[in-house]
């Protein structure tokens, strides 16, 4: 593991990330999941708030603990703030991060679902739902992407873009739970076979 950036943050600066979440919260059309894409251009890439090592084990860690998958968004913040050097700091960026997230599309979720189970008959909300999925998609495969990108894109790779290719198969081809594809992951890292 990489050791935690040392980082000098102002007001300005939490106000950035809360309003920077604020707007990828109307983007989170598959879920907070989809957006990292754009977390990464924006807390790595840009201001470098983040290890690429930080980002990578916010999404692992979340993912695999119970709970909603939104968490990766605390770990985020969580990260920033103590790569800024306190506790308080990252408490401060967990609230900045999760409200920031969590706020608008809410918001827009619930007076949406509102609008369209009152509307349901209509033409244009079946449209709108039904062309909303190949958007979500395409977030998510960008999402697959970035986190597939950060071990290696290249040749040497092969092994691990194979195991990958089998996973995603076998997840959308039978109905085998997650947690034993999980548990196989574990068992091949754990022995080291790739």
């Amino acid at each position: 593991m990489t050791a935690p950036l040392q980082l000098v943050l102002g007001w300005h600066d939490w106000l950035t990330l809360f309003s920077h979440f604020l707007l990828l919260s109307l983007m989170s059309v598959g879920g907070a999941i989809s957006t990292t894409s754009e977390m990464h251009r924006f807390l790595v890439e840009q201001h470098h708030w983040l290890t690429q090592a930080q980002f990578n084990d916010s999404i692992a860690i979340a993912q695999a603990a119970p709970g909603p998958n939104v968490l990766f968004v605390a770990l985020m913040g969580w990260n920033v703030g103590m790569n800024a050097g306190s506790v308080a700091a990252a408490v401060l960026g967990v609230g900045v991060t999760m409200f920031g997230i969590l706020l608008p599309s809410t918001v827009l979720t619930y007076a949406a679902s509102q609008w369209g189970h009152r509307n349901r008959h209509l033409r244009a909300v079946r449209a709108f739902k039904q062309g909303m999925a190949p958007l979500v998609v395409a977030l998510l495969m960008a999402t697959a992407w970035i986190l597939a990108s950060a071990g290696g894109s290249d040749a040497s790779h092969w092994r691990l873009w194979l195991l990958s290719l089998v996973s995603g198969l076998i997840i959308w081809r039978t109905r085998l739970h997650l947690l034993w594809i999980l548990g196989a992951g574990a068992l091949i890292g754990a022995l080291q076979l790739l």
